[in-house]
């Protein structure tokens, strides 16, 4: 009995754990992406001579964070 509410016990504190791995993972990955490759996919957009393309993306991307801004 003791061993089946050990069990019970460790598989939630460890989903939880999991849970909260994800959410973390999760975060970083969208910083990386909006401060490095976002970036250098314009910058490479623009050096490729695909201006036209580089600025919507820009824009869209401006507008939205700043509709997007929690301030």
């Amino acid at each position: 009995m003791f061993t089946l509410i050990f069990i019970l016990f460790t598989l939630v504190i460890f989903g939880k754990l999991f849970m909260f791995a994800v959410k973390a993972s999760w975060g970083i990955v969208k910083i990386l992406f909006t401060i490095l490759l976002l970036p250098l996919f314009l910058i490479i957009l623009v050096f490729a001579g695909v201006f036209y393309v580089a600025l919507p993306v820009l824009a869209i991307v401006g507008v939205i964070s700043l509709v997007c801004s929690r301030t």
